[in-house]
């Protein structure tokens, strides 16, 4: 009977042993496919910087300034035809540079002060933060109030336009979206846990989620966004988009990591419902996602 004991003690031990050996094992290929991950994206960012080499004409601070003439005529005079998007103080450009590099331009209206500050937070923030779900800024270039930016180039556009534009979704399964949800969440740990200081987005969207070709997700747009310690200062606005507002901000100016944090919420409810965070609807109580989303909770725990 002792002896079958120790038998058994044995055999658990060993077991135990072979697990957590599995365990670190899974762990170490984990770790290692993370860093190969990052490895690669940050290889393409550098070779697609490179490319831009001959059109380079000095330096801002660490950036790269590219010629403007280069860019307009990349853009087709900035032409309709290669609109991609826009917004407040700017829009988005295709740019098919002589060696057939394809890229993206911002174009801002730098005529008032908010649109200049923007860009130059925009281009500072961009310049030293480097992450796999990051938008990559490839340079910059200004003729008087036109200011513009130049990305790498994101083939599926935007998540908002995937969610709700033509297509309303069909083109994300399930698994896509968990994955986007998932590239948006190490985005913003990246900012928020890696940086230093850390970097508040202030205006995280779906329109400001945007997808390459293979689905994967990159955080852009950086104009309002702020290093932590900052928030508290007099000059800085409230600033976000309706819906994405977290209420502590909209309600008493509390600015932290967390408001952040509300805003991803909403779009993670934007992938599972489809739905916009505010619509007009005939009942006020439809008028919101969180509301809808509550209200349903509710209901079923009156069901229940």
């Amino acid at each position: 009977m002792e002896a079958r004991k120790r038998i058994g003690v044995a055999v658990a031990g060993f077991c135990s042993a072979l697990l957590i050996a599995a365990l670190f094992s899974l762990l170490w290929l984990w770790i290692h496919r993370q860093r190969r991950n990052a490895s690669k994206s940050k290889r393409k960012d550098v070779e697609k910087g490179m490319g831009l080499a001959p059109f380079v004409t000095g330096k801002k601070g660490c950036v790269s300034v590219i010629d403007f003439k280069v860019l307009e005529k990349a853009t087709g005079n900035f032409g309709e035809s290669n609109v991609l998007g826009e917004g407040g103080f700017a829009r988005v450009y295709k740019a098919l540079l002589d060696d057939n590099l394809v890229v993206a331009v911002k174009k801002l209206d730098c005529s008032g002060l908010q649109a200049d500050t923007e860009f130059e937070n925009e281009v500072n923030i961009l310049s030293r933060i480097h992450h796999p779900n990051i938008i990559c800024q490839l340079g910059c270039s200004s003729e008087g109030d036109a200011k513009l930016i130049v990305y790498e180039l994101m083939e599926n556009g935007s998540l908002e336009t995937q969610l709700h534009g033509p297509s309303r979704g069909s083109a994300l399964n399930w698994h896509m979206r968990m994955k986007i949800a998932l590239d948006v969440a190490r985005g913003l740990e990246y900012l928020h846990e890696h940086c230093q200081p850390a970097v508040i987005h202030r205006d995280l969207k779906t329109s400001n989620i945007l997808l390459d070709a293979n689905f994967n997700a990159k955080l852009a747009d950086f104009g309002i966004a702020i290093t932590d310690g900052t928030q508290n200062n007099n000059k800085i606005k409230l600033s976000g988009t309706l819906g994405y507002v977290a209420p502590e901000y909209l309600l008493h100016g509390k600015l932290t990591e967390k408001s952040d944090v509300y805003a991803f919420g909403i779009v993670v409810l934007e992938l599972l419902l489809g739905r916009r965070p505010v619509e007009k609807r005939p009942t006020p109580q439809s008028h919101s996602i969180v509301t809808r989303c509550l209200n349903s909770q509710i209901d079923r725990s009156y069901q229940t």
